[in-house]
């Protein structure tokens, strides 16, 4: 059975989700839909490449995700189809695809020729379903796209680092549910620069000298629980996709708000690690 898996900023009170469900089991009745994310911030290239990059591989291979994110055709936001890790991605060429194919070549990349065929103001229910459908029951990218090299990248995607290599300058590309702080800079890229040194990482006005290895490991067990007041104490970690994160214990921005909220940390916003002698 195909499984194709949805990731959008259509939300969850519109029509849009739905209406592309539709039109796949329309096409093929058999198939498995997931929704991997509709809660894509409007328009947000960074969110979108981040969560597409940690969920795909979950996936079996074969499996056909379809991003439906800025993917309004025009002369400079052409449609592309890509093979990679024996994955599919439909997409727009806007930068959503680099993070992933930074770090995993792709087997094949074709730019989606279809359109001429196709009247649409709403692609991703028009072209993306067709094309998914087509690759689902076996069909090959060469039939609905020519072959291309390269993708558009994504701006800051890579973190800046001082001609000294003792400064790294990274950005914020995710804020998650509970309002930590998402950066693009990775463990093996922090340890590369690091080489053992000591560091002090600043997020606006927040110094931090450590980075744990777990959210947990600023409590100190040994103090009475009534004594300790950990929650809503601000940390440093590498979450479980290797990035660095910037966190309030326990948050909830529903009631003491997050990393994101009490730090005033926003989307592009810089994190700056100055290595010490």
């Amino acid at each position: 059975m195909a499984i194709i898996t949805l990731t959008t900023d259509f939300g969850e009170k519109d029509h849009f989700a739905g209406a592309v469900k539709g039109a796949i089991y329309n096409e093929l009745p058999d198939v498995k839909i997931v929704d991997i994310s509709h809660s894509v911030s409007p328009f947000s290239i960074p969110e979108a490449a981040y969560i597409i990059q940690n969920a795909y591989s979950s996936f079996p291979k074969g499996t056909i995700h379809i991003i439906g994110i800025d993917s309004e055709i025009n002369e400079e936001n052409k449609h592309i189809a890509i093979k990679l890790d024996d994955h599919y991605f439909l997409c727009a060429n806007n930068g959503i695809m680099s993070m992933v194919c930074s770090d995993i070549a792709p087997e094949k990349i074709v730019e989606i020729n279809i359109h001429d065929k196709i009247e649409t103001s709403f692609p991703v229910l028009d072209v993306f379903v067709k094309v998914a459908c087509h690759i689902a029951r076996g069909g090959t990218l060469e039939v609905i796209g020519k072959l291309i090299e390269t993708i558009k990248p994504i701006k800051n995607i890579i973190p800046f680092v001082n001609d000294e290599k003792n400064q790294i300058i990274g950005n914020v590309i995710y804020i998650d549910n509970y309002g930590n702080v998402v950066t693009n800079i990775k463990r093996a890229f922090f340890e590369s620069i690091q080489k053992g040194r000591n560091f002090e990482i600043y997020a606006r006005s927040y110094k931090f000298k450590k980075i744990h290895r777990k959210y947990s490991d600023i409590v100190n067990f040994k103090i009475p629980r009534d004594k300790r007041n950990d929650e809503g104490r601000g940390l440093v970690v590498f979450n479980s996709s290797d990035y660095m994160e910037i966190a309030i214990y326990k948050s909830n921005c529903e009631t003491v708000g997050g990393a994101s909220t009490l730090m005033g940390l926003n989307m592009r916003d810089t994190v700056t690690i100055q290595f010490l002698k």
